[in-house]
């Protein structure tokens, strides 16, 4: 390790692949550094971010006014966009595992297919990358592309980014709400569940309704894992997790990543800038009194959303650091919440 603060942050979600796909940053620049976004190298080790789940997110065509600027309103009931077709989807979904291996190439990431490969990969130069797809549009009712997406080093799935798939309904980005929207799994979001966990794929229950997580909390045999959520108890905002489901992932065993989204970390919703510390501390005390304090860890949203002022970007994790240590959090507890305790959830799903 040469200069890299510590310890060092893996993250449960990040859309730096979206910036690339939209021709917004190459993967030399993301090396080389650039001031847009919120995450290249450079700034990655200035800041200790030591890599995380890289989203392949699939964009609904563009409507209306950008939904950052209505959440800066509340109260709002944004409507969810329709759903997309498979075969645009699976080229895109493609394109953005060709830009993950640019990225590698480059000297940007080294993706990771178990825990080992993410825990030597910190310890590395690189940004260690596990490979999630946020909303399942590109595979089919029968699941049958799942087992070439696995060998492509495909680790982590969300059913739904939020917008209805053939699997499941998610959550519209609405507060004040509860997660309750909407009908549960499909037969074929119960297929979906059961191949994931025949593969060992991370099922990721951010952006799931109420019912389909209680689906798939009823099917799957792997640890409940929500990548990029808050408390419901703290912000009620349809996207986060209420006390009810956080005890589900609590009994498995499972994972929750905070969310650095300012909308669902403000208590009145609105996506605003100006967000204090002790908020995200809020959320991590009310997770952890449920959850433990080895099942909670952070899910940035990077290069996917408006963060805390503060924040900026992936070299604001040099600011939390000194929250959390403001906030009574010891060396062994940050380590948990830094890291240790993705590499545990990703050991007890994936195997080492």
């Amino acid at each position: 390790m040469t200069g890299w603060p510590t310890p060092r942050f893996f993250d449960g979600h990040n859309d730096l692949l979206l910036r690339l796909l939209t021709h917004k940053v190459t993967a030399e620049e993301i090396v080389q550094g650039v001031d847009s976004g919120h995450i290249c190298l450079p700034r990655a080790r200035k800041g200790g971010f030591g890599g995380g789940f890289f989203a392949i997110f699939v964009p609904s065509p563009s409507e209306g006014a950008s939904s950052f600027e209505v959440m800066a309103n509340p109260p709002y009931d944004l409507p969810l966009p329709a759903p997309l077709r498979r075969d645009e989807a699976w080229d895109f979904v493609q394109a953005g595992f060709g830009a993950l291996d640019a990225l590698e190439q480059a000297g940007a990431i080294t993706i990771c297919r178990d825990a080992d490969e993410v825990k030597a990969a910190l310890d590395g130069e690189t940004m260690a990358a596990v490979i999630h797809i946020e909303g399942a549009e590109a595979v089919s009712e029968s699941c049958v592309e799942l087992e070439s997406l696995y060998a492509q080093g495909l680790r982590s799935l969300g059913p739904v980014w939020s917008r209805p798939t053939v699997f499941a309904e998610g959550v519209p980005f609405k507060h004040p709400s509860s997660p309750d929207i909407g009908a549960g799994l499909t037969e074929a979001g119960k297929r979906l569940v059961a191949e994931c966990n025949r593969l060992k794929i991370m099922v990721d229950l951010s952006h799931l309704n109420e019912k389909g997580f209680d689906d798939v909390a009823a099917l799957s045999d792997a640890p409940l894992v929500a990548t990029h959520s808050n408390a419901h108890a703290v912000t009620p905002h349809a996207r986060n997790l209420t006390d009810r489901q956080l005890r589900q992932i609590a009994e498995t065993g499972g994972m929750v990543g905070i969310n650095f989204a300012a909308a669902f970390l403000r208590e009145d919703g609105a996506m605003r800038a100006d967000v204090p510390g002790e908020v995200i501390m809020r959320h991590l005390d009310h997770l952890i009194a449920i959850l433990g304090e080895d099942h909670v860890g952070f899910g940035s949203d990077f290069d996917g959303a408006l963060l805390p002022e503060k924040m900026g970007d992936c070299t604001g994790l040099n600011w939390l650091r000194d929250e959390l240590r403001g906030h009574g959090v010891d060396d062994v507890l940050l380590a948990k919440l830094a890291h240790g305790n993705w590499l545990k959830v990703m050991a007890k799903t994936w195997g080492s």
